[in-house]
Parts: C-alpha cells; structure tokens; sequence
C-alpha cells in the first residue's frame, strides 16, 4: 500500500466511515513509518516565529466579539496575571501558530484546548473517580500534533510559574510525550471494545506515584472530594431562601442576575431552553432530569479563556427539596475551525457534547445542548461533580513529570478512543526521536508565549486593552 492518503486527511467524523478501519494494522503501522521521509520527527520540534505571523493581541481583540462588554477587562485581568495564565485564555493565537506547524496530515478528534489545567479527576455515573480531558469547548477533528504540542508547552510554562528550572519544565514535556507514545501503542493493541472501555482510575492514578507520602496526599484529596453530592456541598455557598423562595445568592461581579431575567416573556423562553435541553438528552437520562424542577439562574463567570461569554448556572431542585446545579455555557465555533476545516454540526453546543462524549471515557450524565433564552448555542453540564483539580503551583519536579506522564496518558487514551492509533503508531515509532523533539517544542513555544503576554502586559501599561483586577478569586 503506497498512498496514505485515501486514510489521512479531514475525515471529520464517525458518521462517516473511516477507510483506515478495514486496513491490517502492519499497513497502517508501516504507512505511518513512511511519513516520517517527508514529516521527520525532529521536525516537529521546530519553532520559528514568521514573519507573516498574525498579531497575537488582535487575535485575541477579534474574539471578544459576541462576548458580554462588562466582562472582558477580567478577562483580559486574568490573562495579565503570568504568561501561564495567557498561555490558557490563548488558545485562539495558538491555534493559528499550530497551522504553520509540520503536521502528517492524520486527523483525529483533538480536545483542541489541551493545556494541563484542562486535565484533573471526576467522579464517573458508576461514582468511582477517573482522571482524563475535562474540557472540550475548542474539540474538532484536527492533527493529532496539535493536541500533543499544546500540552507539552503547557509543562514548561507551569514549571515556571513554579520557579522551577527549564531543565525541569523540558523534563516533564518529554515525559508526557513519551507516555503519549507508549501508552498510544497500548491502545493501538487492544480490540476495540477494550479501547472503548479503557480509563485510568484512582488505582491507575496513584500507581504513577512512587513517593508513599505523596501517594496519601493524593488520595487523601480524592477521598475528600468524593463525600457527598457536588451539588449538596455547592447548594449553601450559592443559594440562600428570599421570601421563602430560593434563589442563587448575587455574588458581583462572578455571580449575578441579569436584567433581562425580570422582562416579560423571558420565563417562556427559558422553558423553552430547558424543553430543548432535555431533548438532547438519552430517554433514561430525561427521566431523571423530569425530577428536578427548575428554580433560578444566574450568570457566572468562569476560566479565563471563557470569561466574557455566556455561562449561567441554574438550580434545580426535586419534590423533597434535593438540589441539582446545571452549567449552561455558551458554545462558539472552535477555535481550530478556520484551519482544520468547519464542523460538521452546525449547533456548537452539539460539537462540544459529542467531541467530549467521543474522548472521555465516562462523561456526564447531565451532558446535552440547547438554545439560550438570548438565542446562544449552549451546552450543558453538572456544575460539578467531585471534580479534582491538579494543585499544579504546588508541583516540585518530580511531581511535574508525574503529573506529564498521566496527561499524556489521558490523551492517548482519549485520541485512541475516538480515532484509529495504528497509522500514528507508526509514524512515533518506538525510538525517543518525538519525545525529544516535543521537549524542544516546549521550550521553543513558551518563549513565544511569555513575548506574547509581554506584548499584552504593554498594551494595557498604554491603556490599549482595559483590564480588570479581582481582589480574591
């Protein structure tokens, strides 16, 4: 088989059968070998700002469109912070970096904002905990790569943030890359139900861990996180009873009811968005969401690349009175689309529900999409649920490189899932060749993004870009 192109491309997704799936695998494995002539590993290690390069600020300027005014100085307050906290609200400039990046032309369903942030534990519908992906707002068919290489640059800027040396930050790079390519091939050997299945759990987790103090830290956190409902413990801090009638308590400007909430017609539209919703979700999980009825809603602002676009959380409560809080966020093209091609789901907030239902290996139960009362594409969520996020500014060395080798384990895990590993397998191969090169990438791109956020810290220094400070987050 000499052309590998009948089964690499924008094969954007399953409803569509992949030609890959009827191939032997040695095909695919040797195919993937052979892009190595024209994509050499070491390649892919390579940064260069070019000179055509577009201006990072007004990338970033173009995508406050449709966002709400009012927030967009914390926004940008938030991205101030440290390059590391640009580097997260930038996934816009670093997407049209990636599309001048070598790349072998395999697509695959990518998470699209794969910074380590974006990774931590979550308590499955069997509630056991699982790490993986925990956010997929920007996930589109793409290259593989630019999943990988968005992750490994992520080690370098959190390394740091941390005070800690290149030499740690590139350590912890490769060593997610390399997990990346060992655990892709693990995938690539399991039958597909065993792919389809696989997830790393608690066990899995701490089995990374050598130190037995840091083992218990750990699961000493997850065991904390576990007690209870997430919505019985979050039900206190954002609700409280006004003239017998509960509602979620105004917290400025994170929190808070907009005006539009009290005009006439808006509760009919909010039923309307509610009907759409449970219409997006499985029968069994419409049963159990008619046991809830809807109370209140308020806006909250979340993340950082996030802020300024539609988010509200709403509060449902069951007939004994048993809260259950929804995430409503808004969902916009992805960030990939203008270089990897336009989604196929014309609905954004269908994109996000399906990509992450593609990649996870358990996903929400409350997981769907809708139309906002304001006519946004929404998807929607638990707004949490023993979610687990990594203390990363506590990471020493070790604990960085621990941390790289269970990111990119989930991501193999995710992109094995979702897509064919042969033809990929191949192309890494067994020899450290990648690694090394994504090391390189890592250092090269967080050069890049700490120039960036200076470019950022300058403009608001000239009172270019307004930002706002909050006090405590």
């Amino acid at each position: 088989m000499n052309n590998v192109a009948a089964f690499t491309g924008p094969a954007q997704t399953p409803l569509v059968r992949r030609p890959e799936y009827s191939i032997p695998a040695d095909d695919l494995v040797a195919a993937g070998q052979r892009l190595r002539d024209s994509v050499p590993r070491a390649s892919q290690g390579l940064w260069k700002k070019d000179k055509q390069r577009l201006d990072p600020l007004e990338i970033l300027r173009a995508s406050d469109a449709g966002r709400i005014p009012e927030l967009v100085p914390i926004r940008y307050g938030r991205m101030l912070q440290s390059p590391f906290a640009f580097y997260r609200g930038a996934a816009g400039v670093m997407a049209a970096d990636l599309a001048a990046t070598p790349t072998t032309g395999i697509h695959v369903q990518v998470c699209g904002d794969c910074h380590l942030m974006n990774f931590g534990g979550f308590a499955t519908p069997e509630r056991s905990i699982n790490f993986d992906i925990n956010d997929f707002d920007e996930t589109l068919p793409a290259p593989w790569e630019w999943d990988v290489k968005r992750l490994v640059a992520s080690f370098v800027l959190a390394a740091r943030s941390n005070g800690l040396s290149d030499a740690a930050g590139r350590d912890a790079a490769i060593a997610c890359a390399r997990s990346y390519r060992k655990r892709l091939r693990q995938v690539a050997e399991m039958s597909p139900l065993e792919a389809w299945y696989t997830h790393i759990g608690l066990e899995e987790y701490l089995g990374l861990i050598d130190d037995p103090a840091d083992q218990k830290r750990v699961r000493r956190r997850i065991d904390k996180a576990k007690e209870g409902r997430a919505s019985d413990l979050d039900y206190p801090k954002l609700a409280r009873m006004v003239g017998g009638v509960v509602q979620i308590k105004d917290q400025p400007p994170l929190i808070y009811h907009m005006d539009v909430q009290h005009q006439e017609g808006f509760g009919a539209l909010t039923d309307k968005t509610m009907a759409a919703y449970r219409d997006s979700l499985p029968i069994d999980r419409r049963a159990l969401f008619d046991r809830y009825r809807y109370v209140d809603g308020a806006m909250k602002v979340v993340g950082v690349g996030s802020v300024g676009r539609y988010c509200s959380i709403g509060l449902f409560m069951s007939s004994s009175n048993e809260p259950l809080f929804l995430q409503f966020k808004q969902a916009v093209p992805s960030v990939l689309e203008p270089y990897a091609g336009k989604s196929l789901f014309g609905h954004a907030g269908e994109r996000v529900v399906e990509g992450q239902r593609l990649m996870q290996a358990s996903s929400d139960i409350f997981l769907g999409h809708t139309i906002g009362p304001l006519g946004n594409q929404l998807y929607v969520r638990q707004l949490r649920d023993a979610k687990i996020k990594p203390l990363v500014e506590t990471f020493d060395r070790d604990m960085m490189k621990i941390y790289g080798r269970a990111c990119g384990w989930a991501l193999a895990r995710a992109h094995g899932k979702a897509s064919h590993p042969w033809l990929v397998t191949g192309y890494l191969g067994n020899s450290d060749a990648f690694d090394e090169a994504m090391g390189d990438f890592a250092i090269a791109y967080a050069d890049q993004a700490e120039r960036d956020h200076a470019a950022l810290k300058a403009a608001v220094g000239a009172g270019r870009i307004q930002v706002q400070i909050e006090e405590d987050r």
